[in-house]
């Protein structure tokens, strides 16, 4: 995604282009050079840094929390045996060996294009849901694609990195068929399944796609994750993808609530506290900070 633009203009270009004309890069230089002196500020970077340091406690509760709700769940209360399960999971299997078997054949992941395009609409969606504008939108290329608005954060940057736009569609379509249609109660059946059965499935192929595609895209330097500092935004990811799972152990077994999650989760943020404080309190006195 490209940086936000107040014109339409698209900015970069082919290595070597030139822009401008020298006598204006001449004046705009000699402008800087006579500005007076700004105040020292703290770089942006290192203050998300260390916002993505404070969220570290909120990462292991959560994760505590969600392992310990799923093993209740799929354990002790046999969620594992459930059809939600059985059939999310062939679904995340299916596309798993779908995405590893393109790389084998192809050398790439396939449909790359399918993926770009919903990377790019996930960031209009957000630009849209935080009021803004979508200048112009390039989202159909195996080679990357970009949006150009008016409004840009991190959220809107982040989003598709744990914003699944697929699966959310799929949600829609089975909310949307559900008016006109008993989808849950249909025993009718195609290519051996209900319409219930192709939910899961397919809840869990694009939930997959989206977990693959992610995977496989942060290690390539995005700048949707260098522009806002990528240990904070790898933080954020993790946290929003976490957050998600857990809503969908909440939707899937019966056995987990939304009060029962946010119980585990007091309880849990209460022992880490307990347990760090008396540290904290320790390394404070040896720096000589008590």
């Amino acid at each position: 995604m490209s940086r936000p633009q107040k014109s339409k203009t698209k900015t970069g270009g082919k290595p070597g282009t030139k822009t401008g004309n020298r006598k204006a890069g001449k004046r705009l230089a000699l402008a800087s050079a006579e500005r007076p002196s700004q105040p020292w500020m703290i770089p942006t970077r290192y203050i998300k840094f260390a916002a993505g340091i404070g969220l570290l406690p909120l990462v292991w509760v959560l994760t505590q929390t969600f392992f310990k709700s799923f093993h209740r769940a799929a354990i002790e209360q046999q969620f594992w045996r459930t059809e939600e399960f059985w059939f999310f999971s062939l679904g995340a299997a299916l596309w798993t060996l779908w995405f590893c078997g393109s790389f084998w054949a192809l050398g790439r992941p396939w449909p790359l294009r399918v993926y770009v395009f919903g990377h790019e609409l996930t960031h209009a969606i957000w630009v849209w849901a935080w009021q803004g504008r979508v200048k112009k939108f390039e989202g159909w290329s195996r080679d990357g694609g970009y949006i150009i608005t008016d409004t840009h954060n991190f959220w809107i940057a982040l989003a598709p990195y744990f914003y699944p736009i697929y699966s959310f569609a799929v949600i829609v379509a089975y909310a949307v068929a559900s008016i006109f249609y008993d989808v849950a109660n249909a025993t009718e059946t195609f290519l051996l399944m209900t319409p219930l059965q192709w939910l899961f499935v397919l809840l869990g192929a694009t939930w997959a796609f989206h977990l693959s595609f992610t995977l496989w895209m942060i290690p390539k330097g995005q700048t949707d994750l260098t522009y806002h500092g990528t240990f904070f935004s790898i933080v954020i990811i993790y946290i929003m993808n976490v957050l998600l799972l857990a809503l969908f152990l909440i939707v899937g077994a019966p056995e987990v609530s939304f009060a029962s999650f946010a119980r585990e989760f007091g309880a849990n943020a209460n022992g880490l506290l307990q347990k760090a404080g008396p540290l904290l309190l320790e390394a404070m006195r040896a720096a000589g900070l008590r």
